[in-house]
């Protein structure tokens, strides 16, 4: 069966590394990242007049669902040709929305593929210092705002997605050490190439 692997987590706790590692080692992967799109939002943001802020009400209203509907129209496309495609993005709030998902699985049905969740578990202190370490102009107000931003961010695991006997359906990748890293790969990679 076609899956749609999303690699999900809030910001900064390594989502990227991890769908690169992910996309090496597994057979015939189309990668497609949110983060692709940035150069397109920051022009939305320029014409209409407004300073690039990711964390605003103009970004919020005007960019930051269409980023989410255009990664997986693009998904869909790629799944017409291809067994797997992984999206790197954050899906936030979209995993918690139980009615989301199960629109979602029920349009890969479409394609005969199927959803696996990959939830990165990290610390929030790690998190910090590692969107402290890459300085993304993406992360400005999220670093001059710490406390304020990091209220509002939900690590905890989204049971939600877990299905029976799919073990699939939600894989947690341990994050905060490069010893527990290696490990949830070492566990998780042999499930994402049974077919």
């Amino acid at each position: 069966m076609k899956k749609l692997i999303l690699v999900t987590s809030p910001p900064a706790c390594g989502k990227t590394r991890l769908s690169k590692r992910l996309c090496t080692a597994l057979d015939h992967v189309v990668y497609l990242d949110k983060d692709t799109l940035i150069p397109l939002s920051k022009q939305i943001f320029k014409v209409a007049g407004k300073p690039y802020d990711r964390s605003s009400a103009f970004f919020e209203a005007n960019i930051r669902d269409y980023e989410y509907e255009t990664i997986l129209d693009l998904a869909f496309e790629a799944l017409r040709y291809a067994d797997t495609v992984l999206i790197n993005a954050p899906f936030t709030r979209e995993i918690r929305d139980t009615a989301y998902i199960q629109n979602l699985r029920a349009k890969l049905g479409e394609y005969g593929a199927k959803l696996c969740v990959i939830w990165i578990v990290t610390d929030p202190a790690v998190c910090k210092a590692r969107m402290m370490r890459r300085s993304s102009d993406r992360d400005a107000w999220k670093m001059e705002h710490w406390d304020e931003y990091i209220k509002g961010v939900n690590f905890d695991i989204p049971e939600n997605l877990r299905i029976p006997d799919d073990p699939e359906s939600l894989l947690l990748y341990y994050n905060s050490t490069d010893d527990l890293a290696d490990a949830s790969f070492a566990r998780i990679l042999p499930m994402l190439n049974q077919n």
